[in-house]
């Protein structure tokens, strides 16, 4: 199939078939930002919801530089890694004493927290319309089933493949496109692609235990390791906590944790 074919095919079923979401109703940096974030290793529907709530609480830069830690994490609290929301606050923090815009700028976005080449390009392509590959486990699929491309492609070969393919100025809808056909019309089991990597179960995982203790010290002021390895017995609690501590998630004094 050749580019051109590829790239009408994939527009016209768009404009039959587009979902309604928030954030593709706006091209502001930061609203995007927290969209992407978000986004990461979380379904759509989950995300709408906390992405409302985040942005009326939170409806600028200026004001998530100055949040406070338990009232941010409580309105993460549910939506998992709750390290993202810790590092979004000082991404705010460090963007206000740079001079309070989200850069335009790869090489300025990846010096941010929590900012990688993905989300950097994302931010590029749908707030500035910048014509850089952002490919997502969808997009990729994408790619390779209509391109018919080799599944063990290589992330630089593909890259460049999905660079060529994206249409002059319109980077921003053609990749919201490409999610769309990817997430609800070549899909995973229709296409056989398999992703590059896939999430461990949830139940009964460090993650679990992580989310948990965070939920507990939202509404607690401190918890004692008895009660964490009351609640968790077959874990190994210090070095759960110990880990949380080192991503700045909580701290840690004498036999009790609490939130920083």
């Amino acid at each position: 199939m050749s580019l051109a074919t590829f790239r009408k095919k994939v527009l016209s079923w768009y404009n039959r078939n587009k979902r309604d979401l928030p954030w593709r109703k706006t091209a502001q940096p930061y609203k995007v930002l927290i969209s992407e974030i978000m986004l990461q290793q979380t379904q759509v529907d989950r995300v709408i919801p906390y992405y409302r709530r985040f942005l009326k609480k939170y409806p600028a830069i200026r004001s998530l530089a100055r949040a406070r830690n338990r009232t941010l994490l409580r309105l993460w609290s549910g939506l998992g890694y709750n390290s993202r929301a810790l590092r979004l606050k000082e991404l705010a923090k460090k963007v206000m004493h740079n001079g309070k815009n989200i850069p335009s700028d790869y090489d300025a976005l990846v010096k941010l927290p929590g900012i990688g080449t993905y989300t950097a390009n994302a931010i590029l392509a749908f707030s500035f319309n910048k014509e850089v590959p952002v490919i997502d486990t969808n997009i990729r699929r994408v790619l390779i089933h209509e391109l018919h491309l080799p599944e063990n492609i290589s992330m630089d070969k593909l890259k460049l493949i999905a660079q060529r393919a994206i249409p002059k100025g319109r980077s921003r809808l053609w990749h919201n496109a490409l999610m769309d056909y990817g997430s609800m019309e070549k899909t995973s089991r229709r296409t056989g692609i398999k992703p590059l990597s896939s999430q461990s179960p949830f139940k009964g995982s460090d993650r679990m235990v992580r989310g948990e203790i965070m939920k507990r010290l939202i509404s607690c002021p401190t918890l004692s390791f008895s009660e964490l390895r009351k609640s968790f017995p077959e874990k190994d609690i210090p070095k759960i906590v110990r880990k949380m501590e080192k991503e700045s998630l909580l701290m840690i004094k004498g036999n009790s944790v609490f939130l920083p």
